[in-house]
């Protein structure tokens, strides 16, 4: 089989990886919004005596085996990327389906750290993060198919293209923080973090002004260079989630955090991790290094 209809599976298999984290994040969400974080008590069992729940499966239960399972749809996506990628020879390609399949072991043992410390909201902190950093592994992965041969280069647009990545980390970061200081812990007995909801809320809102003003910086920027086409796109792209990020955050924040709208903004998190690095792969990498 010759390399351009293999390259048609390695694709696919990327994007099913990128789909598969968002949408872990989206369940794991759910997970956490129903309050069913400890609807399986233990780890790696659901209970003491068995890896399902016995009887009659209640609703907090079912919704906490229901995300588990996801795990090993996860690890079966990840399985054919690392096969599609390593049958096409690439060494780029095959470094990241390694790590994109070893995120998803590490997925399963901090949840089930999670679970141990009784949600403990830095280690549920931790276990979104690496979820965003799977994603946005996911789209340098899918780069990288089309583009073998590009190289980083260093520069003032790619420079400004990482800060912006930065700065979208300490945005989600402190996303995860405000999360651990609200009403939202998975389990009504789960621990807090103990700051200040208003405080960490105000901190994230901060973080998030400048990653937009940085945002429309880097599209002042483009504009001065007479840069078009998919970097052009990828920027205003990520302005649009943004954007979009922050109304619902807002909203969100001045309803008293309903459900709905929580999960909407852990989507649109993941998003936001997601279109940050197209934003950095359309510029910080070329194809002339």
């Amino acid at each position: 089989m010759g390399f351009p209809d293999l390259g048609r599976f390695v694709r696919a298999f990327g994007w099913a990886t990128l789909v598969a984290n968002i949408g872990i994040v989206v369940t794991g969400g759910a997970v956490r919004l129903t309050g069913s974080g400890l609807g399986c008590p233990t780890w790696p069992r659901c209970t003491d005596e068995s890896f399902r729940p016995h009887g009659e499966l209640e609703f907090h239960s079912a919704i906490e085996f229901g995300n588990r399972l996801l795990t090993f749809v996860l690890t079966a996506i990840a399985i054919a990327t690392f096969v599609a990628a390593w049958q096409t020879g690439r060494r780029r390609l095959r470094v990241l389906a390694t790590v994109l399949a070893l995120g998803i072991p590490m997925q399963a043992l901090i949840g089930g750290v999670t679970v141990l410390t009784d949600l403990n909201p830095w280690v549920v902190a931790l276990h979104l993060l690496l979820s965003m950093g799977m994603i946005a592994l996911a789209v340098l992965f899918l780069h990288r198919i089309d583009h073998p041969d590009a190289q980083w280069r260093s520069g003032g647009l790619p420079a400004f293209a990482w800060t912006l990545f930065g700065t979208s980390w300490l945005v989600l970061y402190l996303g995860t923080v405000v999360t651990g200081s609200g009403p939202h812990a998975g389990d009504e007995d789960s621990p807090r973090n103990g700051l200040d909801p208003l405080q960490m809320s105000q901190l994230h809102a901060d973080a998030v002004f400048l990653f937009i003003g940085l945002t429309l910086g880097l599209l002042l920027c483009l504009k001065v260079a007479g840069v078009r086409g998919p970097a052009l796109r990828a920027v205003w792209v990520l302005l649009a989630v943004e954007l979009s990020q922050s109304v619902i955050g807002f909203v969100q924040y001045f309803t008293d955090l309903p459900e709905v709208l929580v999960g909407l903004h852990m989507l649109g998190a993941a998003l936001i991790s997601a279109a940050v690095m197209h934003v950095v792969v359309r510029l910080a990498l070329t194809d002339h290094g």
